[in-house]
């Protein structure tokens, strides 16, 4: 365990000095106008997501997210291709073959958005008195640069996640969110602080409330369940009975986790990326007002979509034909319900029936930001008032806190430390 907390440590050491590490021939100190830039809206996102790197115009700028957009169309395509759902089907060999697929794509995705950003680079760069390296060569290299700056990021997440602790993608962007959270709250305070503000320390406490209690909605929306009731009959082997005992099958209100909401939030950056990083403030109509993360087509394109990716993740992670088989085949039953198919009829209606309030529950979490910003809270804290940042972040650290759990527990161990265990999700 502490190699595992170790490694996890130097990967994190590692991706957080590369957000610092700026573009060769690129003046570190002429990068106030693209800092300005990324203060609010949908690029306040994106440098959010990379750890501050976007506004640093570094090597690691354009962060995880390419990856995230190509998993996306992966596995949409595996569920509309036969191709891709034959590889689906062929276990190991075929994971490889569709993770490889994805990282080709990732490259592809990369190759657009890297030249888009250093259009707005250059952009920036100009308004604050500076200029970028002209000629072809340097836009190339810079672009390789960009490239392979997030493939090593998108590396070092899979080496988390072999060597060290929790899912490393999903871990790399709750640092990255975690990087920018106390620079949130400072800006707040000060914000409040002044006269334009208005409250003073009172209304930043009565915010600081409001967030705790945010926080606490969205770790029982994590991890809510509902209990099915099985019952195993007995059975004689040998000399010895098994069964005849009563047990639960729980069954999360929010099985996909927080995928839904990186999957949409992921698919709400395409409109800047077409468009052109450089180009965002300057569009209007339908480019406008799916760039602005504070307007309602935004927020309402937003919350179908992570109701819609909900239904798909608990599609692919629940299987009530192979629970109802697996029950069979232990002499298992729900008491009232006939085993086999009728079982599985049961079960798939119980899901449905708790999927589409957790699903509404957490799109309201995702746009609660929005609310927030129109309530006077400065766009940087705003986005922690619930929304992609807040939910990342509980979702990520309950899942690492329960592996941690279950790798002491594998080991013998009551915990890290004397005073005692660790809760993740299991424990509580």
């Amino acid at each position: 365990m502490r190699i595992r907390l170790l490694t996890t440590l130097a990967f994190v050491l590692i991706y957080r000095f590369g957000s610092f590490v700026v573009l060769p021939g690129i003046d570190p100190y002429a990068l106030s106008a693209l800092r300005a830039q990324t203060d609010g809206g949908l690029l306040g996102l994106i440098n959010m997501f990379s750890g501050g790197a976007f506004a640093n115009a570094s090597i690691f700028a354009l962060g995880i997210m390419p990856y995230i957009s190509a998993s996306i169309v992966i596995q949409l395509l595996s569920f509309a291709v036969p191709y891709f759902q034959k590889m689906q089907r062929e276990g190991e060999s075929g994971r490889r073959k569709m993770n490889q697929i994805t990282r080709y794509l990732t490259v592809a995705i990369l190759l657009v958005q890297a030249p888009s950003y250093l259009v707005n680079l250059n952009v920036q760069m100009q308004m604050a008195g500076a200029a970028m390296p002209a000629g072809f060569w340097f836009i190339a290299s810079s672009t390789l640069i960009l490239c392979a700056g997030s493939m090593f990021v998108m590396w070092l997440g899979e080496r988390i996640t072999d060597k060290g602790i929790g899912n490393g993608i999903s871990f790399i962007i709750m640092i990255g969110i975690i990087a920018s959270f106390p620079g949130a709250v400072m800006t707040e305070f000060a914000f409040r602080m002044t006269e334009s503000g208005g409250g003073g320390l009172v209304m930043f406490l009565l915010e600081i409330v409001c967030l705790l209690v945010v926080i606490a909605g969205a770790i029982l929306l994590v991890q809510g369940t509902r209990k099915i009731p099985v019952q195993y009959a007995k059975r004689m082997v040998g000399n010895k009975q098994y069964g005849g005992v009563r047990q639960y099958i729980p069954l999360k209100v929010n099985s996909a986790g927080v995928m839904p909401i990186i999957f949409a939030q992921a698919i709400m950056f395409i409109p800047m990326t077409v468009v052109g990083f450089a180009s965002a403030e300057g569009v209007s109509g339908f480019w406008a007002a799916f760039m602005n993360n504070n307007g309602f087509w935004y927020n309402l394109v937003f919350a179908l979509m992570i109701i819609a990716f909900t239904y798909f993740y608990t599609a692919v992670t629940v299987n009530p034909t192979q629970m109802a088989e697996d029950m069979k085949r232990n002499n298992g039953f729900i008491p009232g319900i006939k085993p086999g198919k009728k079982t599985a009829e049961y079960i798939d209606s119980i899901m449905s029936r708790i999927v589409l309030p957790g699903s509404m529950f957490l799109a309201l979490v995702a746009i609660m930001p929005a609310f927030a910003f129109l309530f006077g809270v400065t766009q940087e804290f705003a986005q922690f008032f619930g929304g992609t940042s807040l939910l990342i972040l509980v979702g990520v650290i309950l899942d690492t806190l329960q592996q941690i759990e279950s790798h002491l527990l594998m080991r013998h161990y009551d915990g890290l430390m004397k005073s005692g265990r660790i809760k993740g999700r299991g424990g509580l």
